[in-house]
């Protein structure tokens, strides 16, 4: 026979205790599994800059017609090699979803 499985109610129960373990070790000031992390802990790593990024760099909010050139330029560079289908596909759904909707 197989195994019954638990219950959504008994999920939320053990979320529950879990919460209220959690809220008593802060209350108490006992340190968490999960050590807060500082300002001095995290390492910013330099993005790239990709052809998408270089598309929209230094360009505030562009109308529809400008995106749809946009999208010309994205198109022919593709054909002269100049992006790879991922960088393509990745500049297509950037575009299209600075599209105005009306």
């Amino acid at each position: 026979m197989a195994k019954q499985r638990s219950s959504f109610a008994k999920l939320q129960r053990d979320r529950a205790k879990a919460a209220k373990k959690a809220a008593k070790q802060a209350n108490r000031g006992t340190p968490s599994a999960f050590p807060e992390v500082s300002d001095a802990d995290v390492v910013v790593e330099e993005v790239e800059s990709t052809p998408v990024h270089k598309l929209f760099e230094g360009k505030g909010e562009l109308t529809a017609p400008q995106l749809l050139q946009m999208i010309e330029e994205v198109h022919k560079a593709r054909e002269r090699g100049e992006m790879t289908e991922e960088e393509f596909e990745d500049a297509k759904v950037e575009i299209f979803a600075r599209l105005p909707m009306d």
